[in-house]
């Protein structure tokens, strides 16, 4: 149980991650805004609230009550926000869902992920040096770059036409999961999401 006084009956901390600004806004290292953008939608919240170095939103998702959040200090410094989220939410690390894009995942595949490493990710790594390892993950396959393209010029690449459209389905795809979550628990739904061979 946390030691803070909870600042709502929020009973889940799903974050987004993603970068800030225009120019990142298509790019297949912001699926995790695109996804806190579609479930704050859903959640019917009108506006975001600046808060701990985020935009945040509290609403309802299934009949329980939800915070939702997207660091603004870039993917990089992501775990301060987090970590402030948590003590102004009045909940420990194990309510806490990040959605994020993965390398290491096949394209437009989603798995769950329950503590653990980084992998390589930088806005896991930050998040897990400032909360530690124990949260949970809804991990967005988006594959490998093609050829010899570097891995950051592939993640920030501007998408367009089919290619944003089929990021897009992602984040509906990775929006339902975390419905999931919400209303079954993570274990049930990880078992059922990692056992399938595509998207949930």
């Amino acid at each position: 149980m946390s030691l803070f006084r909870r600042q709502s009956d929020a009973q889940l901390l799903v974050v987004g991650l993603g970068n800030p600004g225009e120019e990142y806004a298509a790019t297949r290292h912001n699926i995790g805004f695109m996804t806190a953008d579609l479930l704050a939608e859903q959640a019917g919240v009108r506006s975001w609230k600046p808060r701990c170095s985020a935009l945040t939103a509290v609403g309802r998702l299934d009949g329980h009550t939800v915070a939702l959040a997207k660091p603004q200090a870039y993917m990089n410094r992501s775990g301060g926000a987090v970590k402030g989220l948590l003590r102004h939410f009045g909940l420990t690390a194990d309510a806490l869902v990040v959605i994020h894009d993965d390398l290491d995942i096949p394209e437009h595949l989603l798995r769950l992920k329950n503590g653990g490493g980084h992998g390589g990710h930088n806005g896991l790594r930050d998040i897990n040096a400032a909360v530690g390892e124990d949260y949970r993950r809804v991990r967005v396959g988006i594959g490998r770059p093609p050829g010899r393209m570097p891995a950051d010029r592939f993640v920030l690449q501007r998408l367009s036409g089919q290619a944003l459209e089929e990021l897009g389905v992602d984040a509906q795809a990775a929006a339902g999961v975390v419905r999931q979550i919400v209303e079954q628990g993570f274990t049930a739904v990880q078992n059922s999401v990692n056992a399938g061979g595509g998207k949930e």
